[in-house]
């Protein structure tokens, strides 16, 4: 998928998907933050720099009324994000640029300030750690923000002091003594999360002249000096009057288990109090009323091997002091079964604005709170099939933000009407087109289960040219195919003639409480039936080729596309990415055992696993795994080449060759994010299709040296 021979010449490709280079500079628009007056609105996109080697971040303001043309505000090379509107007007943000008035000092992640009156931006807080997320009150100037804090320090200048001896000594061993030890893709240790509050400190010069815009620096308040490792990964959201921060956190339990309790944070003292603490259930704040006096709040049921979580909104009354631990909580809509995500409340208080992922959408809902506070009815507010995100309701509680994606287009920022209507806003830049057509389909599972899917298809597509079908099965499991994906985007692929098969089978969500149960524990039943049965349905169609198909999956859609591989050979050609491959060894290693072991027993486990099956594997298999993935280690993408080449029935032969091939990130995680590396990505994906399906050797990218 290199440069096409048209743009060689000097012509432009088709689309942007016909050709790699254009494809990975499309902008990427993301988060959006809404002054307290409701007249600026700013997003974060991202562009891909002059060598194509990396992206660099910028903010942008977009006008609400969505008259004016999206204008950048800040430009460098290291990039802005994190937006947050002060109730000033003030736009803070942070960057890692250097600051002007420091030019020598190594650049960190800072928290720079735009003025609501306009002028440059500058560095307000700066620290040897940096600083990462940032609150602030709607009502008040309170302003926090989250940094990390070496275990051991007293005190800011005793943790510059460790950093620098750390750095100097080239030391990057951690001790220790607690579970979990890597996320992700980052290791976990020595730093442990913090939350500041952000307030004026002295004037370190007073009485020297100075401009009329000089102001003496800020400081930081440690608010949760004692939270160990409690506010890893934690969400945290602050009341209106800056009085409270309401967050989860991490309570550590026997045998290297955790779960989440929720605690208020007196702003004033520091004082933390546990609010929400219930065994085998985890808790997480939503957004806090306008009166400061009901906070949402997100429960989330834990796992067995028999039962799939559940999620679940309520309401808790903070009135009159912070409640203690065992307080108690009003069900909100609890007969609506979707997993509701909470992001605002109206002005009045008179209902919360929330997304659930919903039949291949992820609409905007209200749910209606009574005087009561109790169970609201739930409107859908956005009748298209798209996902929203980062809404924000305007101070006129008529008008929501948000940003708005589906298959047919990325993210964008859009305007709500809360009364009906959704209209799209002038952006950054305009919609990629793409050449093909999308269509829902369906099909009803043996058990009588509606089996649903989006299909991509590719122009031409027809009875005397039908297309060959790439089933694309999608991660998580509890996901759902149904927003802009720029990892898997079937546009590609459908510029290069293939129709994209993309299921919602069991585990997904969206579609109900047992649409999840139903596949809960036994993956290679339910979820692998349903594949199966959606893609006999397509293949009856007559644009549709049959005799040339693929399933390709990452992540569960990985572990999927390797069971796929041991069940059937029905498919020319499998492609896995970041996949499971034995669930005995997956589940002590990830970097959530205490969450996966129990998930399953160890019987179910292996009653699973799909590298039991390896000496059935017929298809051709592209196995794709990055070293720096801690969710799916390299032990599963290790071990599924070993047996693939050892074990499968296309095993290496006496001179050590194989149909298989194994595409290896050194550097990468569990996603491809450098962009040079998602271009070999594909290039190698589709050079292994084009062999299996169509019959062609179509060249491997050159950067391969191959």
């Amino acid at each position: 998928m290199s440069s096409t021979d048209s743009e060689t010449l000097g012509e432009n490709p088709e689309t942007p998907f016909h050709d790699l280079d254009h494809y990975l500079a499309i902008p990427r628009v993301s988060g959006l933050a809404l002054s307290p007056d409701g007249r600026r609105l700013v997003t974060t996109v991202a562009t891909l720099n002059a060598k194509g080697t990396e992206y660099g971040t910028a903010l942008w303001e977009l006008d609400p009324e969505g008259r004016k043309q999206a204008r950048r505000i800040t430009r460098s090379a290291k990039g802005e994000a994190g937006a947050v509107f002060a109730a000033s007007g003030d736009l803070y943000f942070t960057s890692a640029r250097p600051d002007p008035e420091t030019p020598d000092a190594d650049p960190v992640n800072a928290l720079w300030m735009l003025p609501v009156d306009g002028g440059e931006a500058r560095v307000v807080l700066t620290r040897a750690g940096g600083v990462s997320g940032l609150l602030a009150a709607k009502d008040t100037g309170a302003l926090f923000v989250n940094a990390s804090v070496l275990a051991g320090s007293t005190d800011e200048d005793s943790d510059e002091e460790r950093r620098k001896a750390r750095k100097d000594n080239k030391v990057a061993a951690i001790l220790h003594s607690g579970y979990p030890v890597r996320y992700w893709d980052a290791d976990l240790g020595p730093a442990q999360p913090r939350l500041f509050a952000v307030e004026p400190g002295p004037d370190p010069e007073p009485g020297k002249p100075a401009t009329v815009d000089a102001a003496a620096p800020l400081k930081l308040r440690n608010l949760t000096p004692d939270a160990g490792s409690g506010l890893r990964d934690a969400d945290a959201v602050v009341s209106p009057d800056g009085a409270t921060i309401y967050t989860s956190f991490s309570k550590p339990l026997a045998r290297a288990d955790s779960r989440s309790v929720l605690v208020a944070i007196d702003v004033a003292t520091g004082t933390r109090r546990v609010l929400l603490d219930t065994e085998g259930m985890s808790y997480f704040p939503g957004p806090v009323s306008p009166d400061n006096r009901t906070l949402v709040v997100v429960s989330e049921s834990e796992t067995t091997p028999a039962s799939a979580p559940q999620v679940k909104l309520h309401l808790l009354d903070v009135s009159g002091g912070v409640p203690g631990a065992g307080s108690a909580l009003t069900p909100l809509a609890h007969d609506w079964d979707r997993w509701p995500r909470p992001a605002a409340w109206l002005p009045d208080g008179s209902a919360v604005l929330a997304t659930a992922d919903e039949d291949g959408a992820s609409p905007v809902f209200r749910i209606s709170v009574g005087a009561d506070r109790g169970t609201g009815q739930v409107v859908r507010l956005t009748p298209d099939d798209s996902a929203y995100t980062d809404v924000v309701v305007a101070p006129d509680g008529k008008t929501a933000y948000a940003l708005r994606s589906s298959y047919e287009f990325p993210a964008e920022a859009v305007r709500i009407d809360l009364a009906g209507g959704v209209v799209r806003l002038p952006a950054p830049a305009e919609r990629p087109r793409y050449q093909g057509s999308l269509e829902r389909v369906e099909t009803t599972a043996a058990d009588g289960t509606r089996v649903p899917a989006y299909l991509a298809l590719p122009e031409g597509a027809t009875a005397g040219n039908p297309a060959p079908l790439l089933l694309w099965i999608h991660g998580g499991p509890l996901g759902s195919w149904n927003a802009w994906t720029w990892r898997w985007n079937p546009w590609l692929l459908v510029a290069r003639g293939y129709a994209v098969l993309l299921p919602d089978p069991a585990l997904s969500t969206g579609y109900g409480q047992h649409h999840i149960q139903r596949g809960w524990g036994e993956w290679g039943k339910a979820p692998f039936t349903d594949l199966m049965a959606i893609t006999d349905a397509v293949v009856q169609r007559p644009d549709i080729d049959e005799t040339r198909t693929a399933a390709m999956g990452g992540s569960f859609g990985g572990y999927m596309a390797n069971w796929v591989a041991g069940q059937t050979g029905r498919f020319k050609a499998i492609v896995t990415h970041a996949s499971l491959w034995a669930l005995d060894q997956f589940g002590p290693t990830t970097d959530a055992a205490q969450y996966w072991l129990k998930e399953m027993t160890a019987d179910m486990a292996l009653e699973n696993s799909p590298h039991l099956h390896v000496e059935n594997i017929s298809t051709p298999m592209l196995v794709i795994h990055g070293d720096k993935d801690y969710r799916v280690p390299i032990g599963e993408g290790l071990r599924l080449w070993y047996e693939l080449l050892s074990k499968s029935q296309l095993a290496a032969d006496a001179n050590g060759e194989t149909e298989h091939r194994f595409l290896y990130f050194p550097d990468e995680n569990h996603w491809i994010l450098q962009p040079q590396h998602a271009k070999v990505w594909y290039g190698v994906v589709e050079h292994f299709l084009a062999r299996n399906l169509l019959d062609k050797d179509l060249p491997v990218p050159a950067e391969l040296g191959l």
